[in-house]
């Protein structure tokens, strides 16, 4: 039994801070999913796949998988970097170059 551990990111829909910071275990896959012959969904018989458990620090993430014996694998954070964009810079058409004469 394999697991992520990652630090939970804002999306894009998402305008407050709540829950930002905080990290996530979810666990690898361990079969590959298969579609289904009469609906066409894809699924499979894993059921870890569904389990994500939240923790405030990271921490507190590892000891949760030593102590139970999960090899785990810590991604780099995505940090983003706020672009800062004015209202009027919307309808800026760039430098005006005079016309030759």
């Amino acid at each position: 039994m394999a697991a992520r551990i990652y630090q939970r990111i804002k999306s894009t829909m998402q305008s407050g801070k709540r829950r930002v910071g905080q990290w996530t275990l979810e666990f690898e896959p361990s079969e590959a999913k298969h579609a289904d012959p009469l609906m066409g969904w894809s699924g499979s018989g894993d059921m870890d796949q569904q389990v994500r458990l939240g923790f405030d620090s990271l921490e507190a993430a590892r000891r949760y998988a030593e102590r139970y014996g999960i090899a785990y694998s810590v991604l780099p954070d995505h940090a983003r970097k706020p672009q800062l964009q004015a209202y009027a810079d919307n309808f800026s058409v760039g430098p005006i170059v005079p016309a030759g004469d």
